[in-house]
């Protein structure tokens, strides 16, 4: 007892002669270094490196913002890698189709594609397709915060690229085919990698800034994207992304937030030799939320909001002439897009049952087609007296007319006066989610029209090739069977009206599975 009660009298003697005591010199000095806390590299969710402070508050919503469209409520808990506080994060979605068409005319994405007539082959037999086309894969990568500005690039990418026309026989085609071709097989097994987003970002305490490929400003994409299992776009719903140079402002309330935008975008024609410009502004109100899904798998919890986006575009098509174009017509044209989400039954993160959202587009304006996906309404370009062919004794001369842009924006008249291809749209519909499920099973339906009020006067003569309107409508049903799989099953109905009054229709019926990641 005599030797402890020494033992701690040096003790408290040592401490209060500011030494370290007889305990606190057994630990290691500050200059040697600290015990390892682990590997330099780990894996861990968003939310873990929120709460460990190795992100912000708003890098976190930043990375939520770029990643819920296509990994959902499952993004918080997103695994990355983590170097330091350099963070990547690999996300997608493996989706497997079958869909059965009752004509001859789509692919997986029907977009604007024109239905097959009846009292054809095409129009009079059906179609059955399997794919897996529509699988995603991306990558997020986000370096340190650095002076309040915080940067991340973006790189996705999916199987739905620019393939070679099918051709199922006879080999070489009749007439011989002017571009290359692949066979059915190929164009579903070997399918072309493309790129979706490839973008960076910095946002700074003055305004963001976005460079590369990323959603059209023009309908705020994806905010406003219904839920559907069609593979988007969807007949009447801006789905558009091209590269672009956009510069943004949020200005942030309790409980309103306001977001300004505008954008210098890729032009449709690049010989126009002018950026197309677009602008908005959108409105939210942060209090009044509600469940959403974006297409087929991008479940979350959003605010309701209003947005009003503009488009202006100028073009420079050469002369209608069947000789060698010396000269271009100058048109520019304008568009205006107004997008809605409201949740009528409200939804949080941990509570999705018996929650009710609608979503609404309104676009209306000349020469914006190319805003859908694959829409055209058939229109081209006429041909200039003297095109064609000139044949002699001993040869055959071909003179052609090139315009130097894409179809279906604008158009000559047989006068050879330039229009823009004037279109009015609208898209709207619903999903809910059903009581005492634990927010697993939903369904959701939509309604588009589109009608083109001048389409008419470009038939060429032929308005059983031209569209006057197009009548979309789907009804689905949604499930999540077990964590990272969801599958649902759809029916869709487009309705083509031509200029001659004929009508064309297709019904489909969708299978799909998809394992999030």
């Amino acid at each position: 007892m005599k030797k402890l009660s020494i033992r701690v009298a040096a003790a408290a003697l040592l401490s209060t002669l500011g030494r370290p005591s007889l305990a606190q010199s057994a630990l290691p000095s500050p200059s040697q270094p600290p015990a390892s806390t682990g590997a330099p590299v780990a894996l861990m969710s968003l939310e873990l490196m929120r709460e460990k402070g190795l992100i912000s508050d708003a890098e976190y919503e930043s990375a939520l913002h770029d990643l819920q469209e296509t990994t959902g409520a499952q993004t918080h808990s997103q695994q990355s890698v983590v170097f330091g506080r350099w963070a990547t994060t690999l996300y997608g979605f493996l989706a497997a189709d079958m869909i059965l068409d009752s004509t001859r005319s789509l692919t997986e994405a029907p977009g604007g594609t024109l239905i097959a007539q009846g009292g054809t082959p095409a129009g009079d037999n059906a179609r059955l397709t399997m794919s897996v086309r529509y699988t995603r894969l991306g990558l997020r990568m986000k370096p340190p915060e650095f002076r309040n500005v915080r940067t991340s690039a973006m790189l996705e990418s999916d199987f739905l690229g620019n393939e070679p026309a099918v051709q199922t026989g006879p080999y070489p085609g009749t007439p011989l085919p002017t571009s290359p071709y692949t066979s059915e097989g190929a164009y579903f097994t070997s399918p072309t990698f493309r790129i979706r987003h490839a973008e960076f970002k910095m946002e700074t305490p003055a305004v963001d800034v976005l460079f590369g490929q990323y959603w059209q400003l023009f309908g705020w994409g994806s905010a406003y994207q219904p839920n559907s299992l069609t593979v988007a776009g969807m007949p009447g719903e801006i789905n558009s992304r091209t590269p672009q140079l956009r510069v943004s402002k949020v200005i942030k309330g309790d409980p309103v937030t306001f977001e300004l935008a505008v954008a210098a975008t890729r032009p449709f024609q690049r010989d126009s030799g002018t950026p197309d410009g677009e602008g908005g502004l959108r409105f939210s109100v942060d209090s009044w939320k509600g469940t959403q899904t974006i297409a087929s798998t991008g479940t979350q919890t959003a605010p309701l909001s209003f947005a009003v986006t503009g488009l202006l575009r100028h073009v420079a098509v050469n002369e209608f002439t069947s000789g060698a174009s010396k000269y271009t017509n100058n048109l520019t044209m304008t568009a205006l897009a107004v997008d809605a989400f409201v949740p009528i039954l409200r939804g949080t993160a941990t509570k999705r049952d018996n929650s009710f959202s609608i979503q609404g587009e309104f676009a209306t304006g000349f020469g914006y087609a190319d805003m859908y996906q694959s829409t055209t309404f058939g229109i081209g370009f006429p041909t200039p007296a003297g095109a064609g062919f000139a044949t002699t004794a001993t040869s055959v001369k071909a003179t052609y007319y090139s315009p130097d842009i894409d179809p279906g924006v604008v158009t000559y008249d047989a006068a050879g006066k330039l229009h823009g291809i004037e279109l009015t749209t609208y898209i709207f519909g619903g999903q809910y989610y059903l009581p005492g499920v634990g927010g697993k099973l939903w369904i959701s339906g939509n309604y588009s029209h589109q009608e083109s009020a001048n389409s008419h006067y470009y038939t060429n003569g032929a308005p059983g090739s031209v569209l006057s309107a197009v009548d979309w409508f789907d009804a689905n049903v949604f499930t999540d069977p077990v964590p990272g799989v969801r599958m649902g099953l759809e029916y869709a109905n487009t309705r083509d009206t031509y200029v001659n009054g004929v009508f064309a229709i297709n019904h489909r019926v969708q299978l799909s599975a998809f394992f999030i990641f």
